[in-house]
């Protein structure tokens, strides 16, 4: 049974929309599909095409500060939700409840991780926004902490709304994504890594582990299902080294969902030690699709995980190896993961995110 929806029409931050390559996209469509499903009305603001309200050949950040609002102002929706950290209009308009999506601080807890230039950018408009903000959706408590810690003015406005994983389907592939997998000749028990190739994903530590585990004479295939992003040179220099010296790396770059899911499904064992995760959504959907994932301790992926995947601290190359080894000859340990995994990520639905996310609104209007 649908729940009634009480805020009216919303007006709905589609600034990535039609970006299939970047996880605050993913978390655009199926919330937005989440909250469709429970009876609420969208109206789509600055998608490049998609949407009542598409951008154009205008960028994200010139169609909010030049467009938007006028956009917003011809609108009946009551409310506003920015999902993309730090974009709302840099001023109140009238009649309008503002509601801004948090995913992390890394730009500020871990500088290094992207440009000066963004850097500043996010820091200063995340402020602005964040003094406007009827309320705030925090993908974790972990995210909730650190805004909090950083921007005290907000205790009382923040809300815990954790992602969904149950858009994950292994979908049948066509014959060129079938095609594409017989060609890599994989063996059958490989790692997987999926995500960006940045220093904050922290593959460095996979790289350290396979040349602990070379030396004991264990040769292991390693695929990377990412995308170059900020500061992956080195990473991907160090691969091609390790290629020239015999290393089984595999880097695939960018996949579409079919095959990287297929990929994900079919790996005997998935890593992800990341650094810093504001929820870290990879792990969990390869725990949905039944494959052992290892994880770090840092960042929310112990908040998400819990007890359903093992766990490494993000500068314990020892202590990947081991894990990798022991999963990796034991299936009847990869099995036990499967089903804990299986069965901690049931827990997380686009539907309870999008019944959450409600209340959320209806608290906004109300303030």
């Amino acid at each position: 049974m649908r729940r009634p929806v009480s805020t009216g029409p919303i007006a709905f931050d589609a600034s990535l929309w039609d970006e299939p390559t970047t996880g605050i996209g993913l978390y655009t469509r199926c919330l937005a599909s989440a909250l469709e499903a429970e009876g609420a009305s969208l109206e789509r603001f600055g998608a490049r095409s998609s949407g009542e309200f598409p951008r154009g050949t205008l960028g994200r950040s010139g169609y909010v500060l030049a467009r938007l609002p006028g956009d917003l102002s011809g609108s009946a929706a009551r409310l506003y939700h920015a999902l993309g950290n730090f974009n709302l209009p840099l001023t109140r308009l009238p009649g309008k409840a503002y509601v801004l999506t948090v995913h992390d601080l890394l730009p500020l807890t871990m500088p290094g991780t992207v440009s000066t230039a963004f850097r500043w950018q996010f820091r200063l408009w995340l402020s602005r926004s964040l003094m406007l903000a009827d309320r705030v959706v925090c993908v974790s408590a972990h995210t909730q902490q650190a805004l909090e810690a950083r921007f005290p003015e907000t205790v009382g406005r923040t809300e815990v709304v954790h992602n969904g994983v149950d858009h994950v389907v292994a979908e049948p592939l066509d014959e060129t994504g079938k095609a594409f997998l017989r060609s890599l000749a994989l063996p059958r028990d490989f790692v997987l890594y999926a995500g960006s190739l940045d220093v904050r994903k922290n593959v460095k530590l996979v790289l350290d582990a396979l040349e602990r585990l070379r030396a004991r004479g264990r040769q292991v295939t390693l695929v990377l299902a990412g995308q170059s992003w900020f500061g992956s040179g080195p990473v991907e220099q160090r691969v091609g080294r390790m290629r020239a010296e015999g290393f089984d790396i595999r880097p695939l770059g960018y996949q579409s969902a079919p095959v990287f899911y297929e990929l994900m499904r079919r790996a005997a064992v998935f890593v992800f030690p990341s650094r810093g995760e504001g929820f870290g959504l990879p792990p969990l959907e390869a725990m949905h699709l039944g494959t052992p994932a290892i994880v770090s301790t840092a960042g929310s992926l112990p908040e998400v995980c819990a007890d359903a995947a093992p766990s490494v601290g993000p500068e314990d190359a020892a202590g990947l190896a081991a894990l990798l080894a022991r999963l990796l000859e034991s299936p009847g340990e990869r099995r036990h993961w499967a089903q804990k995994g299986q069965r901690r990520a049931a827990e997380f639905t686009w539907k309870r995110a999008a019944e959450r996310t409600l209340r959320v609104y209806e608290a906004a209007l109300r303030a």
